[in-house]
């Protein structure tokens, strides 16, 4: 129950989270750090009062390991927001995250020493492959976009480079810290509130850093376009809704992610994570009416293909049909 109930979260919480964070860059492009730091400021906060009784609760984990993992943590959420102000396109940015699979299984047989099956390797070859091109048709329509345009050149073509680069080395770090996790629960059992809590509360003085820019993009929110909040009747700025939006919507995903931390294994922890974040690219698409080309409907399908291998989906199957002659077998 508590593995399909994380599901949940992560699919519901997430997708709903790239609609209300599209909203956001479309405006304000460079609004990265804000965004991160609310994320962060409202999970501590209730992790505070709800996991910790006020700080009044230990840590079942001991701090210093928290604090390698915040480290990690911390690093991969800011880069890969900031990212976003490289000329990298929301569609492109979420579809490179999800080839995390491919850095998951090397670093888990590189550090882990762990083997997979022939089916796990072939299945995560096809999630990859899905991935791939669907990125090459995304940055395709990056590139049509700036033709003509000024903007054109070198420079623009460096900026992207290094956005790529980011997200790269955001990827490697990702899926060490998820190796790193499946260690310490082995080590001191699954604690997924409280590891929620120190993830994001021992970052915040990091923040500091970033205050310029956090307090830069206050200002722009403030001055964005009222609205009224349904049910409420409050008139707030429509930005410092869609963050509001964004926030919960984190919380719910991230929730589901860090339960499932504790319920699944590293790899395929990764898979759930990558499947969410190709359906959040759907959702995305459909619902800003991006351009989807045939391509994109091939790459979506070898992804499902992968999946349903990596599941072993057809194995069951094959099982539940052959279950009675397999039982005679036995009986004989």
């Amino acid at each position: 129950m508590g593995t399909a109930f994380a599901m949940v979260l992560v699919f519901v919480g997430c997708c709903s989270n790239v609609v209300s964070l599209e909203l956001l860059v479309r405006q304000f492009p460079g609004c990265g750090n804000i965004v991160t730091f609310a994320q962060f400021v409202f999970i501590a906060l209730e992790g505070f009062i709800f996991e910790t009784k006020f700080g009044r609760k230990k840590p079942a984990i001991p701090i210093r390991n928290y604090v390698i993992m915040v480290t990690m943590f911390f690093t991969v959420s800011v880069i890969n927001n900031y990212a976003l102000n490289f000329n990298i396109a929301m569609p492109l940015h979420m579809i490179f995250r999800s080839g995390s699979l491919i850095a998951n299984m090397i670093l888990g047989i590189i550090i882990l020493k762990k083997r997979y099956s022939t089916s796990k390797y072939l299945s995560i070859a096809l999630v990859s492959a899905g991935i791939f091109i669907c990125t090459i048709m995304s940055a395709k329509q990056v590139n049509m976009a700036n033709e003509g345009s000024e903007e054109e050149g070198f420079y623009p073509f460096m900026r992207w480079l290094i956005g790529i680069g980011m997200l790269t080395f955001a990827l490697l770090m990702s899926a060490r810290m998820g190796i790193f996790q499946e260690t310490l629960y082995k080590q001191y059992g699954k604690h997924s509130k409280e590891a929620l809590f120190y993830n994001h509360c021992l970052p915040l003085p990091g923040f500091l850093l970033l205050s310029t820019d956090i307090y830069n993009h206050c200002v722009y929110f403030s001055q964005s376009t009222p609205t009224v909040v349904p049910a409420v009747g409050l008139t707030v700025p429509i930005m410092w809704l869609y963050l509001l939006i964004n926030v919960i919507t984190q919380y719910v995903c991230i929730r589901g992610v860090f339960i499932l931390t504790t319920e699944c294994a590293s790899l395929t922890v990764t898979l759930v994570v990558t499947l969410r974040k190709f359906l959040s690219l759907i959702v995305s698409i459909m619902f800003f009416q991006n351009p989807f080309t045939a391509w994109h409907w091939v790459g979506t399908a070898v992804v499902f293909l992968g999946t349903l291998l990596y599941t072993e989906v057809w194995s069951s199957v094959r099982a539940a049909l052959r279950g009675p002659d397999v039982k005679e077998k036995k009986a004989e």
